[in-house]
């Protein structure tokens, strides 16, 4: 009875229950536990998901295409400030001075044709329906807009362009659309060439860190030399080889970017293939080929995924660069460099239509960065609690 006194039971608390008591979870389900504990490994995961979504299934909800072009309704931006018109619809004024009808739901009607200019008085009428004229003036800045009978129209309201969200291009084209279209191309291409890098980099840094010796000095010369160059003259220059298209874009970056990608494996290689499993598969008569698929490189994913999640954005990013100065995607198909060049002409006076393509390649780029920082710390071993 003396003894049992000595024994008094201890208050735990609730965390301490639960670490206790937790189930065991596997290699994946740890991963995921730990990356979706990451509130920005988490975000940029549901970005990611979201853009997919928009570039692959938006195309078909929007009426417009790509390359559908309505020169009249050129460079109309999302949100308009209008005008009553003397029929009680409503009239907005282009950047270059061209009038555009609008319902009252926002809709884009049609645009109105020149009529009579009197340069004397400085004014321009437009007919508008009936005897029902409009008036611009010049004679004060900004230009003023006056209805048949002389009057001065003040500004009604702010609407939005119920006909095309996010507005028009200087062609017309619809610029959601071409950003659906474009993303598509961007995430395409990005894709495509990271997964081609991580396959020529995985058995190009596997091959030369299991081998090791002057076979690993020689083609870590080759990795060297590549690597000397400049990545964007080396795209550029294996681009300007190439005939314009997707095709070409995805073989200039395949070409590049698996340098980085074959040293991560080498060295990953390089610290397991010494190890005990490895020299187990030797004894048993396991062949290079075996222990390379099947021993070292499932061991050195961690690393390889965190790489290529690093590789996509900078993919992303070589592709609109090299849009951006007019040897990527030829036109008329749409990606977010070929808008950035396209809107460089009317950055002053319609700055939205390059704002728009950069903020979605910015996004591109946060997005995949999170998911690689998350990656990276939930891979770690040395992370785990």
């Amino acid at each position: 009875m003396q003894n049992a006194q000595r024994w008094e039971r201890v208050a735990a608390s609730l965390d301490e229950a639960d670490r206790l008591y937790s189930k065991p979870r596997s290699f994946a389900s740890d991963v995921w536990f730990r990356f979706r504990h990451k509130p920005t490994a988490l975000v940029g995961l549901i970005i990611i998901a979201l853009l997919i979504l928009f570039a692959v299934a938006g195309p078909y909800l929007t009426p417009y295409g790509y390359d559908d072009q309505n020169t009249k309704l050129a460079n109309i931006p999302a949100v308009m400030s209008v005008y009553p018109a003397p029929d009680g619809q409503y009239i907005y004024i282009t950047k270059a001075l061209k009038l555009i009808e609008v319902d009252t739901s926002g809709h884009l009607v049609r645009q109105l044709k020149k009529g009579k200019d009197d340069s004397k008085n400085k004014v321009t009428v437009f007919p508008y329906k009936d005897d029902m004229t409009v008036t611009l003036d010049y004679t004060e800045q900004p230009v003023t807009i006056q209805d048949q009978n002389g009057n001065r129209i003040e500004k009604a309201r702010t609407v939005w362009n119920r006909s095309y969200l996010l507005g028009t291009d200087h062609l017309g084209r619809d610029i959601l659309s071409r950003l659906m279209y474009g993303t598509r191309i961007s995430l395409l291409v990005a894709f495509i060439a990271a997964l081609v890098n991580m396959i020529i980099g995985i058995f190009y840094g596997g091959i030369s860190g299991y081998l090791g010796g002057r076979v690993d000095a020689v083609m870590m010369r080759i990795v060297d030399i590549i690597a000397t160059i400049p990545l964007t003259l080396y795209v550029i220059l294996i681009k300007v080889c190439l005939d314009d298209g997707m095709i070409s874009i995805i073989i200039a970056l395949s070409s590049v970017y698996w340098v980085d990608m074959a040293r991560v494996v080498r060295g990953q290689v390089l610290s397991l293939k010494n190890q005990e499993f490895v020299m187990a598969a030797r004894t048993i008569g396991s062949s290079t080929s075996t222990i390379l698929t099947r021993h070292l490189i499932p061991n050195a994913m961690g690393p390889i995924l965190v790489t290529v999640t690093m590789l996509i954005p900078s993919a992303i990013f070589m592709e609109a660069f090299m849009s951006f100065i007019g040897i990527g995607i030829a036109p008329p198909l749409a990606s977010l460099g070929t808008m950035c060049n396209d809107a460089t002409d009317a950055l002053r006076t319609n700055p939205y239509q390059l704002f728009l393509p950069a903020l979605v390649i910015c996004f591109i780029m946060f997005a995949f960065n999170f998911v690689g920082d998350g990656l990276r710390d939930a891979l770690d071993p040395k992370l785990k609690k």
